[in-house]
């Protein structure tokens, strides 16, 4: 879409038609979410309309989940430290470093500056453990440079000997990048990123690398609603890593994670049968590991291996048997993984009690969420769906904590 100028120095209708286009939704199902019609909101971007109160203006930014400055033209106020979300001028600036094509240019020109090798290693290694220890907003501060850098080597040592390591390490940075903007909402730009890996990773001549970033392109589809391709991909890619003979721990990880990714697509479409085969593959697969690794930055063994049994369950609207197994769960084994992975099924299991009914331990799961990680819950749309269905189940006024949360979190009690 364009205007003929930078978003900022639209009249507000127009970036309020901009951010709605970008949330892909419809002038209707926009009129709908703000309770007004459809004709106030045409008036309203075609500047017929005039939006005067600031009250407006709030609820229009968090139907369109922006930070009202956008709406005002103005640079958004970087969040608390404490919350250490992604914010929207860091998306664009990884947007931005995305849409470069370095690899192309160097067919007609000398290519840009690399660092080197070794100091990508050490950055792309910090990536990771920054994305699993869910700290996306120190994260999306290194990411568009990361991003720059490693597409700046790929083009750099394109045909040295160490072209397959550049291209490794490219892939990598493009699937922290899918995952971490899948996490906050970004769903077409992580389809891009994870689509991106794919290529790279088997220009890098690594199976396994080309295996996960199809699980990246998986999660992302999945993200968007397209299910039925994202089990496909996942499924089909798995059946090709599937082991045989020596059984080596990279490959057991990327395949089982390929399954369980598979489960998560069968569960959303009902699917039981489904699930069950690829949560078993996925279980033999763990236990040939013989414990819970990090192989690849899977974080994959028997206990993620049960986290998905209970987020499956929940997707298929099962909360009884999601709650059964959490209780069932190796609390050492829990307690070892990292804390984007704990926290994650925290809201996961958070859901499975708000289908039994149960909003007393939701709110309980969520508030521990919040301690371990409190990107993964006050960053994710999906925290935002549960806390405030969790709310809306609560009778008379929530706990302390909870409402101190949803406060923290800008949803209403």
């Amino acid at each position: 879409m364009s205007w003929g100028g930078t978003v900022d120095e639209l009249p507000i209708g127009r970036r309020v038609a901009y951010w709605r286009g970008r949330r892909k939704m419809s002038q209707q199902v926009f009129a709908d979410r703000l309770g007004k019609s459809k004709s106030w909101v045409d008036k309203v971007e075609r500047g017929v309309r005039r939006l005067d109160k600031f009250s407006i203006v709030y609820e229009i930014a968090d139907v369109l989940a922006v930070d009202v400055q956008l709406l005002l033209g103005k640079e958004p106020e970087r969040r608390p430290e404490t919350q250490n979300c992604i914010d929207q001028v860091e998306v664009e600036e990884i947007r931005a470093a995305l849409e470069r094509y370095d690899q192309m240019s160097a067919f007609f020109q000398v290519v840009p500056h690399s660092p080197p090798l070794p100091e990508m290693h050490k950055a792309v290694s910090h990536a990771w453990l920054t994305y699993q220890h869910a700290k996306y907003g120190p994260l999306a501060r290194v990411l568009p440079k990361l991003l720059r850098d490693a597409q700046a080597a790929d083009s750099a040592y394109a045909t040295t000997e160490h072209a397959h390591d550049a291209a490794h390490l490219l892939g990598q940075v493009y699937q922290i990048a899918s995952s971490a903007l899948r996490k906050v909402g970004e769903h077409e730009l992580s389809w891009l990123a994870a689509d991106r890996s794919i290529a790279v990773s088997q220009r890098a001549g690594d199976q396994l690398l080309a295996g996960l970033a199809s699980y990246r392109v998986g999660s992302a589809l999945l993200a968007l609603g397209r299910v039925r391709p994202s089990l496909e991909v996942n499924v089909n890619i798995a059946n090709r890593l599937a082991p045989s003979g020596e059984l080596d721990p990279d490959r057991l990880s990327v395949y089982g994670m390929l399954l369980l990714n598979g489960a998560m697509a069968a569960a959303r479409i009902g699917d039981s049968a489904t699930v069950r085969d690829l949560l078993a593959g996925a279980d033999q697969a763990a236990n040939a590991m013989g414990g819970d690794q990090n192989h690849y930055w899977t974080s994959f063994g028997p206990t993620n291996v049960e986290l998905h049994r209970c987020a499956t369950a929940v997707e298929l609207g099962d909360g009884r048997t999601a709650v059964d197994t959490h209780e069932r769960i190796d609390p050492d084994g829990f307690a070892a993984l990292l804390p984007e992975r704990r926290a994650h099924h925290y809201l996961d299991i958070a859901r499975g009690y708000t289908q039994i009914g149960d909003v007393d331990k939701a709110s309980e799961m969520l508030l521990e969420g919040d301690r371990l990680a409190p990107s993964e819950i006050r960053c994710r749309p999906l925290a935002h769906e549960v806390l405030s269905d969790v709310l809306r189940r609560t009778r008379g006024a929530p706990p302390a904590p909870v409402a101190e949360l949803a406060e923290q979190m800008g949803v209403g009690v």
